[in-house]
């Protein structure tokens, strides 16, 4: 699966960008706040139909203009497609081949890609909701079932907690009403969680490999999913989970009457990363949490690729100068030859680029790309 053509059109400061990439590797060279980022996040809107960086997609749209256009032809599995997303101030419309699909869950998934960027490296020792959303984001692009079922849970949850309110404000009285919203939330709340369980004994398997091959130490890591529901297991089935998440609502809801809010379910999950069995969060050196980091990124990668028989888009947004030079070198050999790459920098010194094959490079200023004719150092 690679990105052939794009197109961006007011979004953010690329105010009219067309540019046709390289099926491998392509570099973008440019100063801070000249848009490299926006490409990388434009790329990502067109795959995923929403940003990294914002939940308000008026944001994107630049400056005086009422719409935001992101297009693009992929070629997918020897087939040729082409994506488009329109973004205005009464929300977002997309379109697979020409034909406008009703649904954002029937276009999210012809387009895979994952982006790893500086704030990606929170991902270890940062707040559980950036590992809740880590989840929603990247197992939503890969399933439509997940898409459609973490939507799902987020509307009921939304309904209960506004019920919830109001019984706390003494504004409502009817707790049957609040039973039902519990066992409707239950039954969505099982089809996420079943759902986390398997994606992440994939991902723990291939962040294993991974971190193995990046990291020169002997530890063993592993991705282990902490739902907040205690008594549920990797084992059980949606049935049996169901039932435990409903008992737990049961068995909390005066407290959750009191609180005006639901107080478990899959938006209090976390996920833990350990090593040699201990917290990485909290016993891991900032060198270990980067590699976990890292590892994570290269796992999905496997994993998306074992889901859809596709390698998806890679997007480093500024994190080459992040990494060390072994980490560098292991991040460029892991990827060589299995997905296309797109990586922004402010310049090429200090970079390990020896190991890629004749990559394209442009240079991005004020919201413009121009393709650079000369070659990497050392070349």
């Amino acid at each position: 699966m690679y990105l052939k053509h794009f197109i961006a059109q007011n979004y953010r400061n690329l105010q009219q960008f067309e540019v046709n990439f390289d099926p491998n590797v392509n570099i973008f060279i440019g100063q801070n706040a000249q848009g490299k980022t926006n490409l990388l996040e434009a790329i990502y809107f067109l795959a995923l139909t929403r940003s990294h960086r914002t939940s308000n997609d008026k944001e994107l749209i630049a400056f005086g203009k009422d719409y935001a256009n992101v297009s693009g032809h992929i070629y997918k599995s020897q087939v040729d497609l082409s994506l488009r997303v329109l973004i205005t101030t009464k929300g977002k419309k997309v379109w697979v081949n020409r034909v406008e699909q009703a649904k954002l869950s029937k276009y999210v998934g012809q387009l895979n890609a994952i982006l790893f960027s500086p704030e990606d490296l929170d991902l270890i020792k940062g707040a559980p909701n950036l590992r809740r959303r880590f989840m929603d984001q990247e197992f939503g692009q890969i399933s439509a079932e997940y898409l459609y079922f973490a939507g799902k849970y987020k509307q009921v949850l939304q309904q209960k907690n506004n019920y919830l309110k109001q019984l706390a404000k003494g504004e409502a009285h009817d707790t049957m009403f609040l039973e039902v919203l519990s066992d409707q939330l239950a039954g969505v709340a099982a089809e996420v969680i079943v759902r986390r369980f398997q994606f992440l004994n994939y991902l723990d398997q291939y962040a294993r490999d991974a971190y193995a091959h990046i990291s020169t130490s002997a530890e063993k890591l592993e991705v282990i999913y902490r739902p907040s529901v205690k008594e549920i297991s990797v084992k059980d089935s949606i049935e049996e989970v169901y039932h435990k998440v409903l008992n737990n609502f049961q068995n909390n809801q005066k407290l959750e009457i009191l609180k005006g809010t639901t107080l478990s379910g899959p938006h209090r999950d976390d996920i833990d990363f350990e090593l040699d069995g201990k917290n990485a969060h909290l016993y891991g050196s900032q060198g270990q949490q980067r590699t976990i980091a890292l590892s994570i990124k290269l796992a999905e990668i496997q994993l998306v690729h074992q889901l859809t028989d596709e390698y998806p888009l890679l997007l480093l947004d500024d994190v080459m100068s992040e990494l060390d030079h072994n980490r560098q070198s292991a991040l460029l050999n892991y990827i060589h030859g299995k997905t296309q790459t797109f990586i922004t920098t402010t310049d090429l010194e200090g970079i390990s680029w020896e190991i890629i094959k004749k990559p394209k490079i442009y240079r991005i200023k004020s919201g413009q790309i121009y393709l650079e004719e000369g070659k990497l150092h050392g070349r």
